[in-house]
């Protein structure tokens, strides 16, 4: 690809790196689908733990009729929802192979009209709600699991239960800065155990009750909704909503096992799996057994399965609760690169797998969420009252996002995707309205952890956006004007000199970065070797073609030269700024010497001050970007310079509007 000279000079050639060469999951489709069961299915895995004792719990009638009606209403939630509108049609919606709410703020970043802007705000808002799920799922699975020990050991007080439940949670939370490589070996093969064991639990009740098979009518459950009270309506959709809960991470871990094996795990073993359970549930109701200490699941277990079921339940709860914080993980990682959070520290805990990341603060703030609602609520069951409302969101985020999806990228016709996702949409949207009856029960924490993440981004955002236009406010000199200078000067600054520019070169009228015009005003001189060097983040998870771009605005062997360099890097890869300069000073396609330790890089350190007479909501809004900017690593570090090179900073004065 050819691309126009700058001025004064050429551009260099533009190459495809060899390390994205291929970005799809490597390993048959099989092996693909077991790891996709341990690690994209936990979460939904684990829901018969307590989404049923929800849909009848105490008081409600457990007649016939209402449990084949709730049983029903289950089958066809989680057909509807999790097989039909994730599993067939959301995981169409691939950005070159990765899925989740920023890949899809990649498809649609670049519509102007004001839904496509609405859209994208609510996707911001969106992966807020998923960290806040990710703060309860740990919780509620893990105590879930620990809680069939009241059935095992009645004997056993509430506050052991408790408190073995945060010392698991304590103990998974601290080996994450090891990574999951290791433990994620046997994810796979455990959860599928799970799977089999609830499915066959299932099986032992069916054939005690058949007569639970008739649920699969869809009109029992419109009967038993239509024949409760208002409220009664919205409180067993909430419940029902518990069951399908997880659903949305097969689109969040689609880049790590591809479409086809998460659809293989789904429709070969874990859908059929949780159909059985749920069936078998309903037909231990329709017995008439009694239900043990309000908990279903583990009523219907034999009592010389229920320790060994107690550990399995514990070990695919944290395998579930792993799989969120680790999802949280990257979820982090992807918005600093996509510019809307702060550089917080991260750490990569595998050399092989640049997706296993490790992020302190997330990890530690998980960490506290999850001891006090497991301390402030005490049991599953009230939990679960906070459950569902961030999820639900989410899900009915993605419902709106994906009518511009299939408009834009699938060629829908207007009839079809009002059809089809307006009835979608419809249905997570009434999931939502019910789960916002549990507001005030608890439902409040998690979307205040939305909403409070969702003002980092936008902050963020916009302060970013701010000191950009301040800094190119700050400088006056063209192109033009600097290459003159560089060609009469009588002397230099032997050392080579890299600057950061907030934007690229690309004409003589474009005005250099403030640092530039700082070194001239300053001291009148130059470095001969000056290189300008950009870092572009796409919208896109990789880049695998155009990674760089170099312009040679001016060169020649008495004087040195003025070069610009662009790099381009996905939401998905590492910025490592230090490195790509190495490579292309060995390559001789810049003006750098190949050894790092004769660059010298200019950047630029901000004094922010406030905007004059400023509003009360303008001046809150720039307390919050500064006290992110404190918590922040600096731009520098975070693209990899600084380690091997010297660097000089330039506190500049800031005044944003």
């Amino acid at each position: 690809m050819n691309l126009p000279a700058g001025p004064g000079g050429h551009v260099a050639r533009i190459f495809r790196p060899v390390s994205g060469a291929s970005r799809a999951p490597r390993g048959s489709t099989p092996r693909l689908a077991l790891a996709a069961i341990g690690v994209v299915y936990g979460d939904i895995g684990t829901s018969p733990l307590y989404a049923m004792d929800q849909l009848f719990h105490d008081g409600v009638s457990r007649a016939a009729d209402h449990v084949l009606g709730g049983v029903s209403l289950v089958i066809w939630a989680i057909t509807l929802i999790v097989s039909i509108k994730y599993a067939a049609l959301v995981l169409r919606a691939q950005n070159e192979g990765e899925g989740g709410v920023f890949a899809l703020y990649g498809l649609l970043h670049d519509r102007s009209n004001r839904t496509a802007r609405l859209v994208l705000w609510s996707l911001m808002l969106g992966a807020g709600l998923l960290l806040g799920d990710g703060m309860i799922t740990p919780a509620i699975s893990v105590l879930s699991a620990v809680e069939g020990l009241h059935v095992a050991a009645p004997h056993l007080g509430h506050f052991a239960v408790l408190a073995l439940t945060i010392v698991l949670l304590s103990a998974l939370f601290s080996i994450q800065k090891r990574g999951s490589s290791g433990v994620g070996r046997i994810f796979g093969p455990i959860v599928l155990v799970w799977f089999a064991v609830i499915a066959a639990l299932g099986l032992a009740q069916i054939a005690g009750h058949p007569e639970i098979l008739s649920a699969f009518n869809p009109v029992h459950g419109l009967r038993f909704l239509l024949q409760a009270d208002g409220l009664q309506k919205f409180e067993i959709l909430g419940a029902v909503m518990l069951v399908i809960t997880g659903g949305e991470a097969m689109y969040a871990d689609l880049g790590h096992f591809g479409a086809r094996p998460i659809r293989l795990g789904w429709f070969a073993v874990v859908f059929p799996a949780l159909l059985l359970n749920y069936l078998g549930q309903g037909s231990f109701l329709l017995s008439g057994a009694p239900v043990r200490q309000g908990l279903l699941f583990y009523s219907m277990t034999p009592q010389a399965m229920l320790y060994p079921m107690v550990a399995l339940a514990t070990a695919a709860t944290i395998i579930a609760s792993q799989s969120l914080i680790s999802g949280a993980f990257s979820l982090i990682s992807q918005a600093i690169r996509l510019g809307l959070f702060p550089r917080i520290a991260l750490t990569h805990t595998h050399e092989g797998h640049a997706g296993q990341i490790y992020a302190p603060f997330v990890n530690w703030a998980l960490l506290s969420g999850c001891v006090a609602l497991v301390l402030g609520f005490g049991s599953a069951s009230a939990l679960a009252a906070a459950y569902g409302l961030a999820v639900s969101g989410v899900m009915v985020i993605t419902s709106l996002a994906m009518f511009l999806i299939a408009r834009r990228y699938w060629g829908w016709s207007r009839r079809a995707t009002a059809l089809v996702w307006g009835a979608l949409t419809t249905i997570s949207g009434g999931f939502f309205i019910a789960s916002t009856l549990k507001f005030f029960d608890g439902g409040f924490i998690p979307m205040l952890v939305g909403v409070a993440t969702f003002v980092v981004m936008a902050t963020w955002r916009w302060g970013r956006k701010a000191t950009f236009a301040a800094y190119e406010a700050r400088s006056t000199m063209t192109l033009a004007e600097l290459i003159e200078r560089h060609r009469a000067s009588p002397a230099f600054i032997e050392r080579s000199a890299v600057v950061m520019s907030p934007k690229s070169l690309n004409s003589p009228e474009d005005r250099v970065p403030a640092l530039a015009q700082m070194m001239w005003d300053r001291a009148g001189v130059l470095p001969r070797h000056l290189i300008f060097v950009e870092v572009t983040h796409v919208k896109a998870p990789y880049v695998e073609d155009n990674r760089y771009k170099v312009t040679n605005f001016h060169r020649s062997p008495e004087c040195g030269g003025i070069i610009g360099v662009e790099l381009r890097f996905g939401f998905m890869e590492e910025p490592d700024v230090e490195k790509w300069l190495e490579g292309l000073a060995r390559h001789r396609q810049i003006d750098l010497p190949p050894r790092r330790r004769r660059w010298i890089v200019h950047v630029a350190h901000e004094n922010l001050l406030p905007p004059r007479h400023a509003s009360l909501w303008r001046l809150l809004r720039f307390r919050l970007f500064q006290f992110l900017r404190l918590v922040s690593r600096p731009a520098s570090y975070y693209y990899g310079l600084g380690n091997n090179v010297q660097l000089t900073a330039e506190i500049f004065p800031v005044r944003l509007r």
